[in-house]
């Protein structure tokens, strides 16, 4: 028994979108957006980056960095001198997703009085329907 060309078509859509999801997943982390919104600013050495986004270890600095430079979004620049130098900055691919990162953070940090009265009447329903029953 075959599968139907819906089902078939439905299925190959959903295989294609497993790289999108993951190139998302990557710009949407919670390292990957706080990587992309400083690199905006300038080009960071390692540690320099590490001390501006704060609270990050650096293997997950680490393993960030090197996941974005290979979905093309952060160019990593070796310069052979002693001690070693590396830079990061963002390519032009990068500054787009970085763009629309550091909205989504603006939009964020505008509305956030308006989430926290959500959650204060979700909590307070919530709290009359255990109570209810």
């Amino acid at each position: 028994m075959g599968v139907s060309n819906e089902a078939k078509s439905k299925y190959e859509i959903s295989e294609a979108m497993c790289p999108y999801r993951l190139v998302l997943e990557h710009v949407t982390s919670r390292w990957g957006v706080l990587v992309l919104i400083e690199l905006l600013d300038r080009p960071y050495r390692f540690s320099e980056l590490r001390r501006a986004i704060g609270r990050v270890s650096e293997k997950m600095l680490t393993q960030t960095l090197q996941t974005l430079e290979r979905d093309g979004l952060v160019h990593r620049d070796a310069k052979p001198v002693i001690p070693p130098r590396v830079d990061y900055s963002l390519t032009g691919l990068g500054r787009e997703a970085a763009e629309q990162v550091r909205a989504l953070a603006q939009w964020t940090h505008e509305r956030m009085d308006d989430v926290e009265k959500a959650r204060r009447a979700y909590d307070e329903a919530r709290e009359i329907r255990s109570r209810a029953s």
